[in-house]
């Protein structure tokens, strides 16, 4: 059994508590956060939840309540029957078209047509079906860094989740060498299941993809790979500000990252962690609520 707080209060509040949730240097790993509008109609009434693997102490419901700028309202506890509730989730998502990418479950057919790329992607345990809008939005970006001319031989996906993203970077450049990461352990045979459903091949050569388990750029094959004409991120605010220095490090003068996961709303803090870093901003895009960055290592930037 697990268990599910909710805290429904004003939009700006919970976006507070998901940018405070961030910044908990040493936050309980068995405490799942997300923020949430309530409903469509009700655009600015928005719900913080809390997923726990059991019943939460009164030290747990205060620690998320903390989150909460100002007086946290009471909150709802529920106990929950045993469920994969992302695999559930995304259960009979609707397909995308995102640049020239057609994505969706197995459930639907796929799109087949000239300049379109199917890739069929399960709900699975890992984040990136590409219904989000984040990752809409990075294959939209892809594919217009592909348009004007970007030329890619090495890249890295940075919290690849089901891989979608790498696959569509080996689909524009597939002679690249790429290499996909994710901090979660489940990620691994995701991804691989993914590929092979896809036609992606797996291995270490030019036109393959190599999937390692990391925390960020802190592994020994990401860094003996580097450095990278190509960096793909699509994580979360907190960790793209922390790792904007070890992206430029491992980038090559004059290379491109792409960032997602940032809501419009922390897109200032991002982008200044990055012109710290030595990156400038080459194009951006917005869907919905978030941020979709392309930048740019400066040449002259020592690091």
């Amino acid at each position: 059994m697990s268990w599910k707080l909710t805290f429904e209060a004003p939009r700006p509040v919970i976006e507070a508590a998901l940018l405070a949730h961030e910044d908990v240097p040493e936050w309980n790993g068995d405490i799942v956060i997300s923020g949430s509008e309530i409903a469509e109609d009700r655009p600015d009434d928005w719900r913080l939840e809390a997923w726990l693997p059991h019943k939460p102490s009164r030290a747990e419901i205060a620690a998320v309540a903390a989150l909460l700028p100002g007086p946290a309202p009471r909150p709802v506890v529920e106990e929950l029957a045993d469920t994969d509730w992302l695999t559930q989730s995304q259960q009979g998502l609707e397909p995308i078209r995102a640049g020239r990418f057609h994505v969706h479950t197995p459930d639907h057919p796929p799109l087949a047509g000239a300049g379109v790329t199917d890739f069929t992607i399960p709900a699975s345990q890992a984040f990136g079906t590409g219904q989000h809008a984040t990752t809409a939005g990075c294959l939209a970006m892809l594919t217009a860094m592909k348009a004007r001319g970007v030329v890619v031989r090495n890249a890295v996906d940075v919290g690849t989740g089901t891989g979608l993203l790498a696959f569509a970077a080996l689909d524009l450049w597939p002679r690249a060498t790429l290499t996909a990461s994710d901090i979660d352990a489940v990620c691994a045979p995701v991804v691989a299941e993914n590929a092979a459903a896809n036609g992606v091949a797996m291995g270490p050569a030019p036109g393959a993809l190599t999937m390692v388990i990391a925390d960020g750029m802190a592994h020994p094959l990401l860094r003996a790979r580097g450095p990278y004409d190509l960096v793909i991120a699509n994580i979360l605010a907190g960790p793209l500000i922390t790792l904007a220095p070890d992206f430029a490090t491992d980038m090559v003068p004059g290379g491109h990252l792409l960032l997602a996961g940032l809501l419009t709303t922390q897109e200032p803090q991002v982008r200044a962690a990055c012109r710290r870093a030595g990156l400038r901003l080459a194009a951006r895009l917005v869907n919905g609520d978030w941020s979709i960055l392309w930048l740019r290592r400066r040449r002259d930037w020592r690091g």
